[in-house]
């Protein structure tokens, strides 16, 4: 079983547009909600792959209610822990005409110190059957700043595997919990390290706990540093269409080939494909299935030097 952690989960709207104008009113095209937050689209994604997957977190109000009537349609299997506070939404505007999108993120419910520590009791039980597990997002209000470093300790001691994908004060903590594997893009990674050049800048991060750095360049694909060398992979193209949650289908692939224990290059290539893939998706959580398998052999995957 994968485990995939969404402290911050959030109900997923995705408007379609003809074209957003600002001060202007808009007729919606399309509507799509999904049960979100980084590690649902993970898991959902997973799921798709043919993996067993639990996914935990919070979730409250009516708005929590929603989100779990949407995700017990589908795999994966809900472990949310209910709060008394309302889960937050999200809000994608697709343009359409520009194929941008427009995200609105509202803040988390806050957690009170008991739904804390009933979390972190389902999660010790919950790491006794996983193969791996994915620490995804953003914090709500209540949770210790420190908490990713926690859940890492608690995830090697129990001798599972463990990814990060967070970023700010949230992934500077987690990282020092030596996590496995760390997965920021390259805007996160720069913060983190004060440097714009990616491999130097992965090499920092390594420096800082990450057993493995993998980085997100976007369109340009994705930078790898790991004990076994440094690659990078990148698309045969550009791909136009809707960038939200292209990040989580990315983690899942990772994720994925390390517990299939595939070799660094086909990990990266899966990794780099189903991202593409999600772009051309209706919303986050989901990749289009053939775009993904045409693409998958064309992701070409090169050695790089280790930076100066």
């Amino acid at each position: 079983m994968l485990l995939t952690v969404t402290l911050n989960t959030a109900l997923d709207i995705t408007y379609r547009v003809p074209a957003l104008t600002p001060h202007a009113s808009h007729r919606v095209e399309a509507v799509t909600e999904r049960a979100g937050g980084k590690g649902l689209n993970v898991a959902r994604v997973l799921a798709a792959l043919g993996h067993e997957t639990v996914v935990t977190g919070f979730a409250g109000g009516t708005t929590g209610a929603v989100l779990r009537e949407l995700l017990a349609e589908l795999p994966p299997t809900d472990a949310l822990i209910p709060v008394a506070g309302t889960t937050r939404r999200t809000i994608a505007v697709v343009d359409a005409a520009s194929g941008d999108t427009t995200q609105l993120n509202e803040p988390g419910p806050v957690i009170s110190p008991t739904e804390w520590e009933t979390f972190l009791a389902s999660y010790a039980e919950l790491l006794t059957g996983a193969e791996a597990v994915a620490l995804c997002g953003s914090l709500p209000p209540g949770v210790p700043v420190g908490a990713y470093g926690r859940l890492i300790r608690q995830a090697r001691a129990a001798g599972v595997p463990v990814l990060l994908d967070t970023s700010g004060e949230p992934l500077r903590r987690g990282i020092a919990a030596r996590p496995d594997l760390v997965k920021p893009n390259a805007d996160e990674l720069a913060r983190l390290t004060g440097s714009r050049e990616p491999l130097r800048a992965t090499r920092d991060a390594r420096r800082r706990g990450a057993r493995t750095v993998v980085a997100s360049l976007g369109a340009d694909g994705m930078l790898a540093a790991t004990p076994d060398g440094n690659w990078q992979a990148t698309p045969p193209a550009r791909f136009p269409g809707n960038p939200t949650g292209a990040g989580d289908s990315a983690v899942a692939g990772l994720l994925s080939g390390l517990v299939e224990q595939l070799p660094w290059p086909q990990r990266l290539a899966r990794a780099v494909a189903l991202s593409a893939a999600t772009v051309q998706a209706p919303a986050a959580g989901e990749f289009h299935r053939k775009t993904y398998e045409d693409l998958l052999p064309q992701v070409l995957v090169d050695a790089v030097a280790q930076a100066g």
